[in-house]
């Protein structure tokens, strides 16, 4: 099913299309509406697109609608069909305590014991409830750090907001620290980031009403076993939503970057978006343009790892924060392509980053797979000749676009230089009939031998997010052997243990032809038995051939020679064999 398929609630039209699909996708499109089109007085951000239809959940009616937002700046629901929405997450029913690790139980017994609250918030409950592994646990309590630092031995307190690391004796690295943060209650954020000042407090109730989503504001009680859940977070679990705590507004004026961060908890966790709390990422999508590059890029390299990314990507631009996480992208919004292509250039980037996903390949694949195209809408020109559109050079222009995108998210220099080389050679000739292997050398030397396979691994991403149902088709399978082939260890006499010069210096033969001879005959036998290289059976053995006479030690060299060229064509058969080329 298309991945972009479970963003639309209209289950009455099943197509697995996506609603990005351009004029020459084969398949049936979602039945169209008037697109995006906000005009820079409107909105700070232009679409001129496909429409924004996006899966969204409305409490208020407790149903699945499907919305579309209208040009106007306060964006506005103009249709909404309902449909019974069946919920795909089942709650655990089991104790959850009995999986809770005995590094955070000791943690909130001893916190008991003291006469504190203990309750475990956040995610880790949520990812409890989902039965999902959490990363990480964090615990909430009305103890004061002062308070909670005298509990146990070995602490860290070095914040303004309360939070102490408490260090654990645990193997298991996710628990050498586990956070704990008293109550508290937050003044304003008018950084967008973090508040201007923090009260603790005796109540759990102000604790959890400042966080984000209702998702993320559920305590447990590992004691008792038992839940505070005064937001309707449980529900909103089952429901697959993501709504805010209170009223979007607010949460997203005090950071901005909870709008993002919604969009990548929806792709981790296939969730659809709250109608008010989508329409509140819309209404202040700019104010994330105040964030942080580096909080921004870890947000950003989250929705690249998840399983979704292409979704997360999709609705973040339905949205209107894409522009201010990667602008250059929306260049490529409507770019049309030539005949290989179904897609636009945004989409087949998306769908290419998609496949990158699918097969859980790296962050730089990842990367540059979204990124592999950027170049196209600043070198796109007509052929009259080709009746078509040509990209000549967009590899080089979008390898220089790539670098300033990742220098502005402050990503490290190593992945940038990788990125950018994925990039800048993703064009490489790969015709099996007309390619030589000292081409193929050359590329191998363009991109380095440790990220060649990241390379044709880029191809296949390229190739399927246009479109084409075969990932390996013959010609890049070829080039894949031909790659190994390249890669491999030739069999040669440099294998051997000893070498001419060590020959010559022990005074068992002076340099001439014997000693290849000599050389060549070692090489068939340890061929025949690999544990036979080992310098001392090697000197052995050249002291006794160093007394055949010339005849006869040449008819041993010549016979290792076919030897070794019997061992290459195995080899290199054995590589197209791999590949299922001939």
């Amino acid at each position: 099913e298309d991945p972009l398929f479970h963003l639309c609630a209209d289950t009455g039209n099943r197509t697995p299309t996506s609603s990005l699909a351009r004029t020459r996708s084969t398949t049936k499109p979602y039945p169209r509406v008037n697109a995006l089109d906000y005009t820079e007085d409107e909105h700070p951000s232009n679409f001129s697109c496909a429409p924004a239809r996006i899966r969204t959940w409305n409490s208020s009616s407790e149903d699945c609608r499907d919305i579309r937002f209208t040009t106007r700046a306060n964006i506005r629901m103009i249709r909404a069909r309902s449909h019974k929405y069946n919920a795909r997450v089942t709650i655990a029913q089991m104790n959850v305590s009995l999986i809770v690790p005995q590094e955070v139980k000791n943690l909130s017994q001893t916190l008991k014991k003291a006469g504190f609250g203990a309750y475990l918030v956040g995610g880790c409950v949520r990812d409890l409830l989902i039965e999902r592994e959490p990363k990480d646990w964090d615990i909430t309590t009305n103890a004061t750090p002062e308070e909670i630092q005298k509990l146990f031995k070995e602490t860290f307190y070095e914040n303004k907001y309360g939070t102490v690391g408490v260090v654990t004796e645990s193997a298991d690295p996710r628990l050498k620290v586990i956070e704990i943060t008293p109550y508290r209650i937050e003044g304003k954020y008018s950084n967008r980031r973090h508040p201007d000042e923090v009260h603790f407090s005796d109540k759990l109730s102000n604790d959890l009403k400042r966080r984000d989503f209702t998702i993320n504001a559920i305590a447990y009680d590992v004691e008792d076993d038992t839940f505070v859940d005064e937001h309707g977070g449980r529900e909103d679990l089952a429901r697959k939503i993501i709504k805010t705590v209170g009223v979007p507004h607010e949460r997203f004026e005090e950071d901005a970057l909870r709008m993002l961060r919604a969009v990548r908890i929806s792709a981790e966790l296939d969730f659809a978006i709250d109608t008010q709390t989508a329409a509140g990422i819309a209404t202040h999508a700019t104010l994330l343009k105040q964030i942080s590059q580096e909080r921004i890029r870890d947000e950003l390299i989250r929705i690249l790892l998840s399983p979704r990314p292409m979704q997360a990507l999709y609705v973040a631009q339905k949205l209107g924060i894409l522009s201010s996480v990667i602008p250059e992208l929306m260049a490529a919004i409507g770019i049309d392509q030539n005949q290989a292509h179904s897609y636009d250039v945004f989409e087949h980037s998306l769908r290419a980053l998609q496949h990158a996903a699918d097969k859980n390949w790296s962050l730089e694949i990842r990367l540059a797979a979204l990124l592999h195209d950027i170049g196209k809408p600043a070198t796109r020109l007509w052929s009259d000749d080709k009746k078509d559109w040509t990209f000549h050079g967009h590899e080089v222009v979008g390898a220089k676009i790539a670098r300033k995108i990742l220098n502005d998210l402050r990503f490290p220099k190593e992945t940038i230089d990788t990125v950018i080389k994925l990039i800048r050679w993703h064009m490489f000739f790969s015709d099996p009939d007309k390619v030589t292997l000292s081409a193929v050398r050359r590329v191998i030397t363009n991109v380095g031998t440790e990220h060649i396979k990241d390379l044709l691994n880029m191809r296949i991403c390229d190739r399927v997010g246009t479109g084409r149902p075969k990932e390996q088709p013959f010609r890049l399978r070829k080039y894949m052997s031909m790659v190994d082939e390249a890669l491999r260890d030739p069999v040669s006499v440099a294998m051997l243990k000893i070498g001419g010069s060590h020959i010559i210096e022990v005074g068992l033969e002076k340099a001439g032809p014997r000693i290849g001879w000599i050389l060549h005959a070692l090489l068939e036998e340890v061929l025949d038995e690999p544990q036979k290289n080992t310098s001392d059976y090697l000197e052995k053995r050249t002291q006794e051939m160093s007394k055949l006479n010339d005849e006869e030690l040449k008819k041993l060299g010549e016979a290792g020679k076919d030897r070794k060229a019997e061992e290459d064509e195995a080899a290199i058969r054995g590589l197209r064999e791999k590949h299922h080329v001939s």
